[in-house]
């Protein structure tokens, strides 16, 4: 299978070719921007193009969301022509009020912010204009590298002892971009092996936490490899933000239609930051334990 993926340098495009190297039955061509044309489609001939969400929507200019959603259609466009599945990965934060119960794939986005209603307008005539796509709605995305990676931005702040900030009234389920695309590419087998499962899916981790704890629990996971190592530096502090006072909000997503279409399963982001925070730790040698023949005159 080859798969075109588009934002070279997007998380979950990282993440995807992480992935495809991984296995032996999935090719990935991998352009810079979002811009494609009909005839570089065709002549690359991919069985389905990605394009990665754009993360927080919500606090983008109105111009980069409009110029994401123009892309998108565009891209639409060139698929339809060549007869290339289009899956287009977008942010839980389109929900933009929540709901008190966890989101089916069913209920359409309607926001009241007119860059998120922009978004939603693209993924409608998505739906009328071409069957062959997957909509996947992610929570938020998280990762060590790449545009949007979350947990790495976060590690940044914290070892320069930098102050962060995180709402305590908004609850969602992060997403590791690794687990989506193993999800995503895995998803893709299947349709290239002819299952014609198109339509909108979610995909999320595994239990609903605010931003604020979730934030928290990466400085003291942090914080214990590194004194666990000897490192006692001052990491930054974590502040409550308090926006919505009288309706907290709750975005989180019901991802059972993908486990009964495809058999995928959520992960647990608790495991996976700490496996990233390993990771980081590991590149960084800030916790690799000194070894008794180092320490040796």
């Amino acid at each position: 299978m080859k798969l075109l993926i588009l934002d070279a340098g997007h998380c979950l495009s990282l993440a995807l070719a992480r992935e495809a190297n991984r296995r032996t039955d999935t090719e990935l061509v991998i352009e810079e921007g979002l811009e494609l044309s009909s005839e570089r489609l065709e002549a690359l001939a991919p069985d389905a193009l990605v394009i990665p969400p754009l993360a927080r929507p919500i606090r983008a200019t109105p111009a980069a969301v409009t110029a994401h959603a123009e892309a998108v259609e565009r891209c639409m466009e060139a698929c339809r022509a060549a007869g290339v599945p289009l899956v287009w990965c977008v942010s839980d934060q389109l929900y933009e009020d929540g709901f008190s119960e966890p989101i089916d794939e069913h209920v359409i986005p309607r926001p009241r912010d007119e860059s998120l209603r922009r978004l939603v307008a693209t993924g409608d005539r998505i739906r009328a204009e071409y069957p062959q796509h997957l909509i996947v709605r992610l929570g938020p995305l998280f990762a060590l590298e790449g545009s949007h990676a979350w947990l790495g931005e976060l590690i940044d702040t914290l070892v320069m002892g930098e102050e962060l900030r995180g709402e305590s009234d908004v609850t969602c389920c992060p997403t590791s971009a690794d687990a989506v695309a193993m999800a995503l590419i895995g998803m893709l087998q299947q349709q290239h092996c002819g299952a014609g499962s198109w339509g909108s899916y979610h995909l999320a981790g595994t239990e609903p936490i605010s931003v604020y704890t979730f934030i928290s629990v990466v400085r003291t996971q942090l914080a214990t490899r590194l004194e666990g190592r000897g490192d006692h530096r001052e990491l930054g502090s974590v502040k409550a933000l308090h926006h919505h006072h009288d309706h907290p909000l709750r975005r989180v997503l019901n991802c059972r239609r993908v486990l009964e279409v495809f058999g995928v399963h959520q992960k647990p982001w608790r495991l996976e930051v700490g496996r990233m925070l390993d990771a980081w730790c590991q590149a960084n040698e800030a916790c690799r334990p000194e070894r008794e023949d180092e320490t040796r005159p």
